[in-house]
């Protein structure tokens, strides 16, 4: 048997259901859905379907959300899934999860892990949703300063043909940072002793000047490019994210939600409040180490979802009330809001 945990969220699927007026979440069925959310958990289910049959799978569904339970309940009565699960000889579990029931995983900077921060703060590879493009042109001897090189085709993170980087890959989703790197280095020196290029080891903290300088040994040798071309493009990604302005800022906010989760208990919502108040800053108060609009809401939302109930008064009134005018001065103060920004407003 086989467990498969599906995240609707992840398919566009985050959308309110009917509010007071409607049916309650546990009445809601697939009528009670706005037509457009009512086609995406049709076409959803629709692909569920033909992933299961590619699969040979006879699914037990559980759901746990108002929304997960509409689309358990329709792919239990798909015809097609019906015919399918008569003749499928593969069992499995799927469990379906409203993602609003944890918008604090959602938003949340977790632990000291560098391969969520790679995925995070380097641009996406285009036509994918997952992996991120690896500026290549350190491997060159073009000389720019652009960032945005587009001469030079990216790397990426998908690299199933190399082991060394497979294995390396593996090390940044299950190690601290601080190990992740000291893998990515040893990795590097060993491909270069291998090629015979003239590394010199060094020991304590690895910096990304020293990986760089690692890498540049493989530049003019074409048959090493060649032979370790993944390994090096894993070890760039680890240099960029690491030299990259978001990651300072990621750090930034993974301390300050360490401290929330310690003092929340202690501290009353307000006071919370009126701390953040003189951190949102508009556009031409900040600097680069700011937390911009998006970052303020990302926030917020994380202190609402893991203080729980929250008692209403005065105090709490005027704390948030202060928080909005100010936060609705910084997004209409901005020159050119995000996509998000913008569809918010």
């Amino acid at each position: 048997s086989a467990e498969l945990c599906l995240l609707p969220a992840l398919t566009g699927l985050l959308q309110p259901l009917p509010g007071p007026s409607g049916p309650g979440p546990a009445e809601v069925g697939l009528g009670a859905l706005p037509a457009e959310l009512r086609a995406a958990v049709g076409a959803l289910v629709g692909d569920l379907d033909a992933l299961f049959t590619a699969l040979g799978l006879r699914e037990e569904s559980f759901a746990v959300g108002a929304l997960s339970r509409v689309i358990a309940a329709e792919l239990a009565s798909y015809t097609p899934a019906r015919n399918r699960r008569r003749m499928a000889t593969n069992k499995a579990s799927i469990v379906f999860v409203d993602r609003t029931l944890d918008l604090a995983g959602a938003v949340g900077h977790h632990g000291d892990n560098l391969a969520e921060k790679i995925l995070s703060v380097l641009p996406k590879l285009p036509g994918h949703k997952i992996d991120v493009m690896v500026n290549m042109v350190e491997l060159t001897a073009l000389q720019t300063t652009d960032e945005t090189c587009s001469i030079i085709a990216p790397g990426c993170l998908a690299q199933p043909n190399d082991p060394a980087a497979k294995a390396l890959w593996e090390s940044f989703m299950n190690l601290k940072q601080k190990e992740a790197v000291m893998e990515a280095r040893r990795h590097l020196v060993e491909a270069a002793s291998r090629e015979n290029l003239p590394i010199k080891m060094s020991m304590g903290e690895v910096t990304p000047e020293q990986l760089s300088s690692y890498i540049q040994l493989f530049r003019n040798n074409l048959k090493a490019l060649e032979n370790h071309c993944g390994l090096l493009q894993l070890v760039l990604a680890t240099v960029q994210t690491l030299k990259h302005p978001e990651t300072s800022k990621w750090d930034n906010f993974l301390a300050f939600e360490r401290l929330l989760l310690q003092t929340i208990g202690e501290s009353e919502m307000p006071s919370v409040l009126n701390q953040l108040l003189p951190m949102i800053k508009s556009y031409n108060e900040r600097t680069k180490d700011d937390y911009t609009c998006e970052d303020f809401l990302i926030l917020l939302v994380y202190m609402y979802s893991v203080v729980g109930e929250i008692t209403s008064g005065k105090e709490l009134d005027a704390a948030e009330e202060e928080v909005k005018k100010v936060l609705v001065k910084a997004i209409c103060d901005e020159p050119e809001p995000s996509p998000m920004l913008r569809k918010i407003t």
